[in-house]
């Protein structure tokens, strides 16, 4: 049978996954039957952080990395590897002044951000393209494409200025979170060293809330305080996320949350994107803190070359070798989504594991390692319609959701 018939049949998107499959050997513990249902589903992660990469100095997307030897864990070929079909690319911007300065900055950090995202999928139209609406997300998936959802983890860089936000819509922006681990202008951080200073959302932060549901831009709440949780839930006209957060049960961390928050996020019709980070203490041995010490802080990856940073991952693999970084373990992510499962059942559970931005545990090195997830749901006992909804359509659910609100109050 000729391809051209096989992609009119099947649809190229489908004949990669096949040819993903054949290609590579599907990992422990996953067999040919669950690799094969994961190439089937539409998969995404709510919170990749790779655009931190997109302006490095010879890296590109398209190519394919590895995680010791440039710290990368998503590319192109590791997305067809690991059946990923795309995600929600962030706009992140760390914490900094509450001034007028500040914020100029972080406007002008975080547009450039944008820029290189839409840089980045310019340079590849025929692997990538921007997702804009819940529908694209298949519509761009069957036409043998990686889609693109945009997000910005933390709106300090809106500053004082609202509008900001319909710019930043207009170029993409579909998910938001208020936050990130300092306060802001808008909302409490759950992990600020010097506590609460709005109990919740700012006056600023509550029009945030409602200038998002406008627009159509889904609420994210990881980072977040419990008041802004709470608030969140109450406040939104259209379900929340939480797009990489883990269950306090598991490990007591500031980032996670509670049983009654995660329940109360789904009762609501939202989902928590279970994170690969925050699930156990990492603190590291003497011996191991001493030599990272003496190695230094690492190359700039904005300006470092390829071979340097090369240079300093090998130097840290070698310290990794001889004092092993206390980590958790994929039975750890997975005891995690389990327990949140159990709590808020299958409809309020996605995945956001924060690659390229801390995630990563012991048998979780990079996203070629996903169909794990799926097979181990599926030896849980997870029907197939719970597993793809994890996967994408408890996300794709709330996005529809955001975007039918928004149509409603522009008429």
């Amino acid at each position: 049978m000729s391809y051209r018939l096989l992609t009119a049949l099947l649809g190229s998107a489908a004949l990669l996954a096949i040819a993903a499959s054949a290609a590579t050997p599907p990992k422990p513990g996953v067999s040919k039957a669950d690799m094969a249902l994961h190439q089937k589903m539409l998969t995404l992660d709510t919170h990749l952080d790779t655009p931190t990469h997109f302006a490095r100095p010879g890296w590109d997307i398209a190519d394919h990395h590895e995680v010791e030897h440039d710290f990368s864990q998503v590319d192109l070929p590791r997305m067809n590897e690991g059946g990923l079909d795309g995600g929600f690319f962030v706009i992140y911007t760390g914490q900094g002044d509450l001034t007028a300065a500040g914020y100029q900055y972080a406007r002008d950090y975080a547009l450039r951000r944008a820029i290189e995202i839409r840089e980045m999928l310019a340079a590849h139209p025929g692997k990538f393209e921007l997702a804009l609406t819940a529908a694209d997300a298949a519509r761009i998936n069957k036409a043998g494409k990686k889609f693109a959802f945009v997000s910005m983890e933390n709106s300090w860089p809106l500053g004082e200025d609202l509008t900001l936000m319909e710019t930043f819509q207009k170029e993409g922006l579909r998910m938001a979170g208020p936050v990130h681990f300092r306060n802001n202008q808008l909302a409490d951080s759950s992990t600020d060293p010097k506590g609460k200073i709005w109990n919740g959302y700012s006056p600023l932060g509550l029009r945030w809330i409602a200038e998002a549901n406008r627009l159509g831009i889904v609420i994210d709440v990881s980072h977040a305080s419990d008041d802004v949780v709470d608030q969140s839930v109450a406040l939104s006209k259209v379900p929340i996320i939480a797009s990489h957060s883990g269950p306090k049960a598991i490990y007591d961390h500031a980032r996670n949350m509670d049983d009654a928050r995660l329940k109360k996020i789904a009762d609501a019709g939202g989902a928590i994107c279970i994170n690969s980070i925050y699930l156990t203490n990492t603190t590291p041995s003497p011996e191991r803190k001493a030599a990272l010490e003496a190695l230094g802080r690492g190359p700039d990856l904005k300006t470092a070359t390829p071979e340097v940073v090369k240079a300093y991952a090998d130097k840290r693999a070698a310290i990794d070798k001889a004092y092993p970084p206390v980590r958790g373990d994929f039975d750890l992510f997975m005891k995690s989504m389990l327990h949140v499962l159990k709590v808020t059942g299958p409809k309020g559970v996605c995945v956001g594991a924060d690659w390229d931005g801390g995630g990563g545990m012991d048998g979780f090195e990079d996203i070629t390692d996903l169909p794990k997830i799926t097979a181990r749901l599926k030896a849980e006992g997870y029907s197939d319609a719970d597993i793809e909804g994890i996967w994408s359509g408890n996300v794709l659910r709330i996005l529809a959701a955001a975007e039918a609100y928004a149509k409603s109050v522009a008429k």
